[in-house]
């Protein structure tokens, strides 16, 4: 059988009955979607770079926990909030370093404008000043483009408070956003 036409969901219940070499086309698949997750959430390249590794790590060592009732994207970003969380609660004085939100070997493009790029700026800087809730939210249904119903999944709450956590999330990055522009102004 193909490893594209795999879902999954079925490489995982692979792993889970001990077939571990399937993780590398689960890590192939989503190690970049996890790290620029990560990275938003934490602001840090190299916490996010060990982050993912150990979200990986994790995926084998709770594998017997994965159910297959919601997509593994699901399951995956959960472990990787904990994984945050645990870090965080270990670093809990270590200071993020500014501008650490790149994405890993992406240079601009040579036709980007300076505006465009002073705007992307404020607005990595405006996210990185919203509460790590409100970020959270916005960087899984705006970067991570998962489905609200994904998202309540992770977060473990029903879809209108996803709905409602990503209109305040909005507003709040809006007007840090409008606060960071007016003081450049």
């Amino acid at each position: 059988m193909n490893s594209l036409s795999v879902t999954d969901n079925e490489l995982m219940v692979q792993i889970r009955e001990g077939d571990v070499a399937k993780l590398g086309i689960l890590f192939e698949r989503h190690h970049v979607k996890l790290y620029n997750f990560l990275v938003r959430v934490t602001n840090r390249r190299d916490t996010s770079e060990d982050l993912v590794q150990d979200v990986f790590f994790r995926i084998l060592k709770y594998g017997h926990s994965f159910r297959g009732e919601a997509p593994f994207t699901v399951w995956m970003y959960q472990l990787a909030r904990n994984a945050a969380t645990d870090h965080f609660r270990k670093w809990k004085n270590e200071m993020p370093l500014e501008g650490a939100d790149e994405k890993p070997g992406q240079d601009p493009a040579p036709d980007d404008s300076l505006v465009h790029d002073e705007k992307s700026e404020f607005l990595k800087k405006a996210l990185s000043l919203l509460p790590a809730e409100k970020r959270e939210v916005l960087v899984l249904s705006r970067y991570q483009e998962l489905k609200y119903e994904e998202i309540g999944a992770i977060l473990d709450c029903p879809v209108g408070t996803v709905k409602a956590r990503v209109h305040r999330a909005l507003k709040d990055l809006k007007r840090e956003y409008q606060n960071l522009t007016r003081d450049r102004s």
